[in-house]
């Protein structure tokens, strides 16, 4: 019976960090639009920064309650369900165009975050922590700056005009939605990683593969959202935009973030996961660069690549006391 409260107040959790972000995304959206910021750097900071924000309150409170595993588990382990869950049914719903501006800034990027992330938590000791945070917010900064200056360009240039698809609200309704849905993303935060740690526990499995799998999935939902839909509309280069930039953010903003407010305890399997995400990063490069697509049979390698993975987690679990 305790272990079935849990379940249901771990999907309570993933529910509010869904709606408190959808809250979120709205209501400063609104005020931005207010403020006559122009659409396209809203959508690529504060939509980007809101759809990521489960992972953030998840993390954070993680780190906070002691639970490192979860925290790293939930950031490496929402990066690779991006790539090999969400971009793969993706593709096999709508084959994937990569358009060549992302080889110029997101994908070398990308790239050096999953390079970062496993070599700094092994020069600082199986730790990250302030030093290593500094440095992944700082490169996240100028990952902003860049893709603002450029979204600027290409608004300048004309490209970018059109009818804007953020609905403007009254200002009380703007600044309630903004304040009341970040609240719900923490609140949802919290009760998440409280009943994962509860279920771990119970069921005998670590906290790491807890945050590589359930935890890393519920944070992801707003990703496989946004991705499939595009898709399924013919919009599939949002779909691999969106993951692209979820991914860096988890690594600079989450885990950099994370490490500034608290060090990060990386336990040595953790380290493998970051190698295997390291691995799967360069295998979707790859792919990209050499077919300029993403077509379905891609999508499904993809797929069965993290069913390979999933197989390997459980595989992996030390074995249970018999009672």
């Amino acid at each position: 019976m305790e272990i079935l409260l849990q379940v249901l107040l771990l999907v309570v959790g993933f529910v509010l960090l869904i709606k408190g972000a959808d809250f979120f995304v709205e209501g400063s959206g609104s005020i931005a639009r207010k403020l006559q910021i122009p659409d396209i750097i809203v959508g690529l900071t504060i939509v980007a920064m809101g759809t990521s924000a489960p992972e953030l309150a998840v993390s954070v409170s993680a780190a906070l309650g002691g639970s490192s595993d979860i925290a790293v588990g939930n950031a490496v382990g929402s990066n690779i369900i991006n790539i090999l869950v969400i971009l793969g049914l993706s593709a096999v719903i709508v084959p994937i165009i990569v358009d060549k501006s992302m080889f110029k800034r997101d994908f070398p990027v990308l790239l050096l975050t999953a390079v970062l992330l496993p070599a700094i938590a092994v020069v600082f000791g199986n730790q990250i922590g302030l030093a290593a945070g500094l440095i992944f917010i700082a490169i996240f900064a100028l990952y902003i700056f860049l893709t603002v200056r450029a979204a600027i360009a290409y608004r300048k240039s004309g490209a970018g005009d059109g009818e804007s698809k953020i609905k403007i609200l009254p200002w009380w309704q703007s600044i309630l939605y903004t304040i009341g849905g970040a609240a719900v993303i923490v609140l949802g935060g919290n009760l998440s990683v409280e009943a994962a740690k509860k279920i771990a526990a119970a069921c005998g499995i670590s906290e790491a593969i807890i945050g590589l799998t359930v935890v890393a999935l519920g944070t992801s939902l707003p990703e496989l959202v946004t991705s499939v839909v595009a898709a399924k509309k013919g919009s599939s280069d949002i779909a691999l935009g969106n993951i692209i930039g979820s991914n860096i953010f988890n690594v600079l903003l989450i885990l950099g973030a994370t490490a500034i407010i608290k060090p990060i305890n990386v336990a040595q399997t953790s380290i493998i996961d970051m190698l295997i995400l390291l691995g799967i990063t360069v295998y979707l490069f790859i792919i990209c660069v050499t077919t300029k697509k993403i077509n379905r049979i891609a999508g499904a390698s993809f797929l069965a690549l993290y069913v390979a993975y999933a197989t390997y987690l459980f595989l992996s679990m030390p074995p249970q006391p018999v009672a």
